[in-house]
């Protein structure tokens, strides 16, 4: 299965606040399309505040309650909804299979991967952000970032695999300062016997990645997930043989790329030339 979405991963608050909705909704003797055309809203949007998936902003909320019986229910269970700041909404599905992943690999070739960048560096791409963001945004980026690099030293037990493209450290993001700390980084993290870091040379006459940048991870149990991302949103990959597809992709780009002695040395060289 292939999933993309725009919409959040269903949290437990906004899960109890839907049941709760639909509870006093039955209760009302209200089908969700009677219920919807009372509040001035779809028949979809009020499925989806219902099963979690989508949050009501405060119009559905002061206008659900004088139909559902004025109680005050609806407006203080409101007030305990609850979402991920700092994580896309695409993302968050992939970002929560993570926190248990035994093996997790990713390639990247636009821009160095969100568990190895250094707090200037992914300043420097939330500042770059479009529409831009306010300092609270960029705030609250930054500290889901910081949580999900706790995974590389949290997990010990988690083989880490990342290969990364030469020109993302030649591209200097954010100026030589950032970019000699990020290198810095990346050669530190490196040095932790779970993790793995491999770059592929600018100059390679044949590349399986070529489609694009890619994560895979392994559960607990032994199921396999891909992921991939694009501008605006992103695709959870469960389906056994797209998965394998990709990982027959990744298999080949490490056996492409620099041994991870041959990628500390390139990068050390690349960080002297600076």
């Amino acid at each position: 299965m292939v999933e993309g979405s725009g919409e959040p991963e269903v949290s437990d608050s906004l899960r109890t606040f839907g049941a709760m909705l639909q509870a006093l909704r039955e209760h009302a003797g209200l089908s969700r399309e009677e219920f919807g055309r009372q509040i001035g809203f779809s028949k979809h949007t009020v499925e989806s505040v219902e099963l979690g998936r989508r949050m009501p902003d405060s119009m559905f909320v002061d206008r659900s309650e004088p139909v559902l019986g004025n109680t005050g229910a609806v407006q203080r269970a409101a007030e305990h909804l609850e979402r991920r700041p700092g994580l896309a909404s695409w993302f968050r599905q992939w970002a929560h299979k993570e926190k248990s992943a035994i093996t997790l690999y990713t390639y990247e070739c636009r821009m160095i991967p969100g568990l190895l960048q250094t707090e200037a560096y992914a300043r420097t791409l939330f500042l770059e952000q479009l529409p831009p963001m306010d300092d609270a945004q960029v705030e609250a980026q930054w500290v889901e970032r910081a949580k999900r690099q706790e995974l590389l030293r949290g997990r010990p037990n988690t083989a880490f695999s990342f290969i990364l493209e030469e020109g993302l450290f030649l591209r200097r993001t954010g100026g030589l300062e950032i970019t000699r700390g990020q290198i810095d980084h990346v050669l530190e993290v490196a040095k932790l016997r779970n993790i793995e870091v491999q770059v592929m040379p600018q100059v390679r006459e044949s590349h399986a990645g070529l489609a694009g940048p890619m994560q895979l991870l392994e559960t607990p149990n032994n199921t396999w997930f891909a992921y991939c991302e694009g501008q605006r949103a992103g695709l959870l990959i469960s389906e056994p043989k797209e998965v394998s597809v990709l990982q027959q992709r990744y298999a080949r780009m490490r056996s492409q790329a620099l041994t991870s002695e041959e990628s500390m040395s390139l990068l050390e060289r690349i960080r002297g030339a600076l």
